[in-house]
């Protein structure tokens, strides 16, 4: 199995690890608390976004797409999910204030890494799916950063927040799993 799919096939594992760190190690203090949960809910605002366009099949374990989704944030960037990923990630790692700023570096690098060998692999697919249409919206759309203006030629989907949530009840319950042991540790063990 080559990196990249062995990485696709456990993006949903791979934070748990830092995750733990961050708890372990938390050194919460409410200015960083209050930024990094902001800086995380815009991440998984992201990821709602995203997923109202491109639906529940972002969940899968298989690589592939029915169709080409450029409108909503993909008018923007390429990989909204992933970027909604890394700044929810950050902001966990801010807010718990662990090992800061070390902790927030391996996280940025790894996840990076990670998203970066998953990309690859995508996007190798997609153009095998797609073709000439793929490599029109790869030459306008970027990878990793959003552009400003939408990309003109869009798809026509029409976005859903009630299958965009639906789809989002793990990503919902990793957090809230997040913040109810890192409160419980906050408040019972303390720094």
């Amino acid at each position: 199995m080559k990196l990249g799919e062995l990485l696709f096939k456990y993006r949903s594992f791979t934070p748990v690890p830092f995750f733990v760190v961050a708890i372990i190690w938390a050194q919460p203090q409410k200015g960083l608390v209050i930024f990094g949960a902001i800086l995380a809910a815009v991440g998984e605002l992201i990821r709602l976004w995203g997923v109202s366009y491109s639906g529940g099949a972002t969940r899968t374990r298989k690589i592939g797409a029915t169709q080409l989704v450029t409108n909503g944030p993909y008018a923007h960037l390429r990989n909204p999910l992933y970027f909604g990923d890394i700044l929810i990630y950050i902001g966990a790692i801010i807010a718990a204030g662990a090992w800061l700023p070390y902790l927030m570096w391996i996280v940025i690098f790894f996840f990076s890494f990670q998203y970066m060998a998953i990309i690859r692999m995508e996007e190798k697919k997609l153009l095998e799916l797609f073709g000439e249409e793929y490599e029109r919206y790869t030459s306008a759309v970027p990878r990793y950063f959003p552009r400003i203006s939408p990309y003109p030629y869009r798809s026509k989907i029409k976005p859903s927040l009630k299958n965009a949530l639906r789809s989002e009840k793990s990503t919902f319950l990793n957090i809230i799993i997040f913040l109810a042991v890192f409160v419980v540790r906050w408040l019972i063990i303390g720094n």
